[in-house]
């Protein structure tokens, strides 16, 4: 028999509010670019719009980007996105690497 991890067991109305935190941090936190968030932790927003297609939303890429961005995307890298570095994108690189399969 196998346990049930305890991230399955968290009570879906806890796990939705704890998600909407995280957005709506990353959505005041335009400070923290996608780009050193992957190279950081392998993932960044638009990793979390792609999961919540993956979970069912009902969006299109763009309107999935809006949701988590807080704005259409374009907007959004307009306004705080800068070019990468060539580090930024070797460490990203890297940090992929250590993602599971399947994330």
């Amino acid at each position: 028999m196998s346990e049930m991890d305890p991230l399955d067991a968290l009570d879906d109305t806890v796990a939705a509010a704890a998600f909407r935190r995280l957005v709506r941090h990353l959505q005041h936190r335009s400070d923290a670019e996608n780009i050193e968030l992957m190279g950081l932790a392998g993932f960044c927003r638009n990793c979390l719009a792609d999961w919540i297609r993956d979970a069912g939303f009902a969006g299109d890429k763009a309107q999935a980007r809006a949701v988590i961005h807080g704005m259409p995307f374009e907007e959004w890298k307009a306004k705080y996105q800068a070019e990468a570095t060539p580090e930024q994108l070797a460490r990203m690189e890297a940090s992929l690497k250590k993602n599971a399969p399947g994330h």
